[in-house]
């Protein structure tokens, strides 16, 4: 599944150096091709969202039938309410170990993916490609963000669940920085300091905790902006 021709060190370096990396043609051919068709039209979406009474979910059902102009509306409202220093998000999601712990959806191909990230080879992978010995799991979800949806700043900070690193596995064939949808991080005067276009096949990868935020995705967009997300956990 991972490109053979890969060679962790630079990346490495440049995770240890920076607290990030982007690295390019991550998966081979073949399987960036089944698991963005996957993400294109087999996932039973359900909608991530957060409002003034926090984080919940919408379910799959009930987000299939909102309308388009409900879902603008529902959209909107999220991005107006944020305004200042609420934290507020909303995208398109599929829970991926959740949803295998309940063996929903059996024949998926993102139930492999998650078994696959668990394995011993992807572990010592990962482990070789950040340098740190302390991983021992990696969580994963599935996203879409559409258009006018959007994830604010915040950083990952977790003391719970462990997490050493986060990633984004970016599987949109051809991105367009003006349609918004970047990986964006925040420094603690509130500037960015760095910006990453979620290319085609590359795994975008840091340490956590990092400020950062998904701008909105602008109605021009030509595509969704498909990628399976999560952390790197003790």
């Amino acid at each position: 599944m991972i490109n053979n021709r890969l060679d962790p060190a630079p990346a490495r370096a440049q995770l240890l150096r920076d607290g990030r990396v982007q690295v390019a043609d991550y998966l081979q051919d073949g399987a960036a091709e089944a698991l963005h068709q996957c993400l294109a039209t087999q996932v039973p979406w359900t909608l991530a969202l957060r409002d003034a009474q926090g984080a919940r979910t919408l379910p799959a059902h009930e987000y299939a039938a909102l309308s388009a102009q409900q879902r603008a509306e529902l959209f909107a409202r999220l991005a107006a309410e944020g305004s200042g220093d609420q934290y507020r998000f909303v995208y398109d999601s599929y829970m991926m170990l959740r949803a295998h712990q309940e063996g929903r959806d059996p024949g998926l191909l993102l139930h492999r993916v998650l078994e696959f990230f668990n394995s011993p080879d992807y572990l010592a992978w990962v482990r070789a490609l950040t340098g740190d010995e302390r991983i021992r799991r990696v969580n994963a979800q599935a996203t879409a963000y559409r258009p006018g949806q959007f994830l604010r700043y915040h950083t990952d900070a977790d003391s719970n669940e462990g997490r050493l690193y986060a990633y984004v596995l970016n599987l949109s064939r051809h991105w367009q920085a003006d349609w918004g949808g970047l990986l964006q991080f925040i420094g603690t005067d509130h500037a960015v300091q760095d910006t990453y276009l979620p290319r085609w096949n590359s795994l975008s990868l840091f340490k956590v905790p990092a400020g950062h935020a998904v701008s909105m995705v602008m109605p021009w967009s030509g595509e969704q902006r498909l990628a399976i997300t999560g952390w790197c956990l003790t």
